[in-house]
């Protein structure tokens, strides 16, 4: 095995042939000298912390020539960036920094330099000190090194080739780019349908104010024109419906499709024969007020009426009496007046939730509890009970299956509840269960989450002798799918989210037994500047980390709790088990005698026949008990942790398993055990 000094990494045989070369298996940069070959990718990580792998992608094809991608969690791939061949980058100075030919994509280098032989569309960087980048924000960058500064940008092609309103996110989601500009698409019709997701943070994003609702709230749906815009993909027609060729069919047909957010209408001539894009998510638009490329664009977004807006028919008739008749809208008015202060007064008192109409900023939908009711059949099948109401399963008239929790005891108020459901309704992710909408009608506070059909976790990895258990393969991935889910609350949210109630009740299985965390009602903020905050110790016994104690609350709780219950789902067993021998029943007591005998292999009960690899199931033993040491700065962060997960590092060699913070089996018994918890604890939004 060689290193090249152009990095090239090369294995060769015993007669000195080369049989293998990571030029050939390029990631998300080229050095100098590497080729992309046709068909190979580029595939940005989704961050400078996250190794994992992105939405972008750049790549070779015979078609397409160079080009880059974006693809959203929809699983809707467009084209933002595309070189075909015989179009040259230029800078400033008019020397070529890149060209694409038959011979390949050249970046700084002479027609001349082009060995001849090889495939066509080849991608070549011949410089001293550099390399080209996919980014994790979609951006393509070349870097030099620069003597003593390490490597500094020397251009962004596609900037520099189309500007920044091309990237899809760069003003992220329904953002609108005017000159790098961003901003959010302007009222219509006196209603405002976006405000900004982060508070002037404009190229965060927007939110919808009223989320998008399907079954028989689609007469409520609208298309906005956004006047002077279009989407960022200009080139990939391909995305395009094939069968509608008309812009009222497009639009009719987006307010028909419930999956649609929007619909983006190309022609070059006339409305009757262009292109009809209804992508299911919105990426940034861009402000555009000549025809690109010989195509005429027009941009409408769907919304949601909201509730308490009279439909647009009747804002015409309200405009067309406003012409005629000044008197009668001036009664009209006078009697909706009295009206509204009759009502305030009946439902004053704050506590008991009488408020007519609340719309919560962000993708959440307010549910009325006659339609809640109708969908779980007047609440008939209880799913789970538990300190702060009930659960129950539904079905929503769309089809949708949800799960909802109806909040028996409520010591806030509804300001306060709707605060906390804002901040629930505000964190997406796959390993997340998704909140829905919420109802907020005079004493009844309801929570509409997504179904997960094979319930807790806590069902599925223990041998009771009752069901089969699930296979080693699937714990892993649901041990990644909770990881994955706590880094997104630690790292990637606005503010710091401590969830501080892990445990395998609180982990629910969709159809697939993909892992998703659940249940946020004793969590905690911390501003992203504090490492810790002070509070009154929460959480569940045998899960707590030993820092609660003194009321210390930072990430590292979590990360403590995901410790125990990654062994609970490798060992198949309890935590605390009073089924087992006194020497035995407390895991962590148990786990430390192994390590001292270097066993840790039999604290997994009834292993399978899939887990005959054992140095793979000791590893994740060690992962967790990394997780649980005494000291919570030795603990590793989640994202650290899905990385070895991920198996891109190793677990820390010199954790140790002397738990000091182990309790003694009398204060199992009088602590714990008696106070067990129940199979479903429901608790209060945070």
């Amino acid at each position: 095995m060689n290193i090249t000094e152009a990095g090239n990494l090369v294995l060769f045989d015993s007669e000195r042939a080369m049989v293998w070369q990571s030029f050939d298996h390029p990631v998300d940069s080229l050095l100098v000298g590497q080729r992309l070959y046709e068909g190979q990718k580029l595939i940005a990580s989704s961050s400078s912390t996250n190794w994992s792998l992105g939405p972008y992608y750049a790549t070779l094809t015979a078609k397409d020539g160079f080009a880059v991608f974006v693809q959203d969690d929809q699983a809707e791939t467009l084209m933002y960036y595309q070189l075909v061949p015989d179009k040259k980058l230029s800078n400033s100075t008019g020397s070529n920094y890149a060209e694409l030919q038959q011979d390949g994509f050249l970046v700084n280098m002479e027609a001349s330099q082009v060995t001849s032989g090889r495939t066509p569309y080849e991608f070549l960087l011949y410089s001293t000190i550099e390399f080209i980048k996919l980014e994790g924000d979609g951006h393509l960058r070349r870097y030099q090194l620069s003597s003593g500064n390490g490597f500094r940008t020397i251009v962004d092609l596609i900037t520099v080739d189309l500007g920044v309103c091309q990237h899809p996110l760069h003003c992220g989601e329904y953002g609108v780019c005017r000159e790098g500009q961003c901003s959010c698409p302007e009222d219509h019709d006196g209603v405002r349908y976006f405000i900004e997701t982060q508070s002037q943070l404009p190229d965060h994003g927007c939110s919808r104010i009223t989320a998008l609702s399907c079954g028989p709230s689609l007469d409520q749906h609208h298309l906005m024109e956004i006047k002077n815009a279009t989407y960022f993909n200009v080139i990939d027609l391909d995305a395009a419906s094939p069968n509608i060729k008309d812009m009222e069919e497009c639009k009719q047909a987006c307010l028909q499709k419930c999956s649609c957010s929007g619909a983006f209408f190309r022609y070059e001539k006339n409305t009757s024969d262009g292109y009809c894009f209804m992508p299911s998510k919105i990426l940034s638009l861009r402000e555009e007020h000549i025809p690109h490329n010989n195509f005429s664009s027009a941009t409408f977004i769907k919304v949601q009426i909201p509730f308490d807006a009279p439909p647009r028919n009747k804002r015409n008739l309200a405009a067309i009496v406003a012409g005629s008749s000044a008197g009668v809208i001036f009664i009209i008015c006078l009697a909706i007046f009295i009206y509204l202060v009759m009502l305030r007064k009946s439902n004053s008192k704050e506590d008991g939730g009488y408020i007519v109409q609340v719309h919560v900023p962000g993708m959440l939908v307010r549910l009325p509890y006659e339609d809640i009711r109708l969908a779980t059949e007047d609440f008939k099948e209880r799913l789970g009970q538990g300190g702060f109401g009930s659960v129950f399963k539904g079905m929503l008239a769309d089809g949708t299956r949800i799960a909802v929790k109806r909040l028996d005891k409520m010591s806030q108020g509804m300001r306060e509840f709707l605060a906390e459901v804002e901040t629930i309704g505000s964190i997406h992710h796959f390993n997340l269960v998704r909140l829905i909408g919420f109802c907020a009608e005079k004493s009844n506070r309801l929570l509409v989450y997504e179904y997960m059909s094979n319930g807790s976790l806590e069902n599925w990895i223990f041998y009771d002798g009752q069901r089969p258990c699930l296979d080693w393969q699937t714990r892993k991935k649901i041990v990644l799918d909770i990881a994955k889910g706590l880094a997104y609350l630690h790292e990637e949210c606005r503010q710091r989210i401590v969830h501080l109630d892990i445990k395998p009740q609180n982990i629910l299985l969709d159809e697939n037994f993909n892992a998703k965390v659940s249940d946020f009602g004793l969590s905690k903020l911390i501003d992203r500047d504090e490492n810790q905050v002070h509070s009154k110790m929460r959480g569940t016994p045998g899960y707590l980390a030993p820092e609660l104690r003194d009321s210390k609350i930072s990430v590292k709780a979590d990360i403590y709790s995901f410790g125990i219950v990654l062994l609970e789902i490798v060992s198949g067993r309890k935590n605390v088990d009073r089924n087992h021998s006194e020497s035995s029943f407390h895991m962590l007591r148990l786990l430390q005698k192994k390590a001292e005998e270097d066993r840790l292999i039999e604290i997994v009960e009834n292993r399978n026949q899939d887990m005959q690899n054992h140095e793979e199931v000791v590893r994740m033993i060690r992962i967790g008990a990394w997780c649980l040491q005494d000291d919570p700065t030795r603990r590793p962060s989640m994202s650290v942790v899905v990385k070895v997960l991920e198996g891109v590092l190793e677990v820390e060699p010199s954790i140790t398993f002397k738990f000091f913070h182990a309790i003694t089996p009398t204060s199992v018994a009088n602590n714990c055990v008696s106070s067990a918890v129940e199979a479903s604890v429901l608790s209060n939004p945070r």
